[in-house]
């Protein structure tokens, strides 16, 4: 039986608890764990459920075969630059050999060079999924957008097939797109979110039974989605052809901030671009009804 990589991770926030604790749950030996401060350091390494806490970058870091930085996307560059300016020889050991990869989903792995240049295969292992703050989310089933050179494409290869994961190699150029596309619908659809249950408090729902009752209505969604596919699923006014109900919508919402109003009414026309029959027609009677309210969005 094949010995499962030793691993470290640097900057280890919400991505990197969960793929520590993912990766030691699957056999993977972890080495560091790397933070700011010993403190949030000891509390990373309590979640994954093993390695050695560190606040600065340890020479042990040498001794994992991967090594994962999963800092925000803003410190990528200057983490890989200190780490290959630090780290480089110590005791006789090197960067060749290992293997890096970040976890930023627009980034490719062109931010690792120096590192690189120091001999590591480099690349990137993106999980398609949320992480939020106080829970470690499973990442079976989830789609990991992968990039590098082969050593590091094989390797996140091996790891999202580790953790029940489905591999998709994004070509460097194109993972700004699928980042955004991910942002859409996870960060963005938070929003919409948001905004939905003010509506409905502003009506004289409760915050929970708003938040109840569209969570039930948005889960049905996905779950027609997903079995009949985007446009067979779509239901609701704009489906149907009923502008007068889209107007009285434009109305309601006239004492809401102007950014959710503005956001109906994008959604509406994106809405009709992507998945209406006869989209110009339709277009000409949606920004109709639309303008219909004082102080309408054009």
């Amino acid at each position: 039986m094949r010995m499962k990589p030793t691993f470290s991770i640097v900057g280890a926030g919400r991505v990197g608890r969960a793929l520590g604790h993912s990766l030691r749950e699957h056999g993977w030996q972890v080495n560091c764990v790397i933070t700011r401060s010993q403190r949030t350091a000891r509390a990373a390494v309590r979640v994954i459920g093993d390695g050695i806490a560190c606040s600065t970058l340890a020479p042990e870091l040498l001794d994992s075969q991967v090594v994962f930085i999963t800092t925000p996307d803003g410190a990528l560059s200057s983490v890989a630059a200190e780490l290959a300016a630090r780290l480089t020889r110590r005791g006789g050991k090197s960067w060749r050999g290992r293997i890096v990869l970040h976890t930023s989903g627009a980034l490719d792995r062109s931010v690792l060079a120096p590192l690189q240049k120091m001999g590591a295969a480099t690349g990137s292992i993106h999980p398609m999924q949320s992480f939020s703050s106080g829970s470690v989310p499973p990442l079976q089933g989830v789609l990991f957008g992968i990039e590098g050179d082969r050593r590091a494409v094989a390797m996140a290869r091996r790891i999202a097939r580790d953790l029940g994961g489905i591999a998709a190699v994004i070509p460097a150029g194109r993972k700004v797109a699928y980042h955004t596309a991910a942002v859409m619908v996870a960060a963005l659809g938070m929003g919409l979110l948001e905004s939905a249950i003010q509506v409905l408090t502003s009506a004289g729902f409760t915050r929970q039974l708003a938040m109840q009752s569209l969570l039930k209505l948005m889960r049905q969604m996905l779950s027609d989605a997903e079995r009949k596919g985007t446009r067979k699923a779509w239901t609701g006014p704009l489906a149907r052809g009923d502008f007068a109900t889209i107007a009285a919508h434009g109305r309601a919402l006239r004492k809401h901030p102007r950014e959710i109003r503005a956001a109906y009414e994008a959604l509406s026309r994106v809405t009709v671009k992507t998945l209406g029959t006869h989209p110009e027609r339709v277009m000409r009677e949606l920004n109709a009804a639309l303008s219909t309210r004082p102080g309408g969005l054009r």
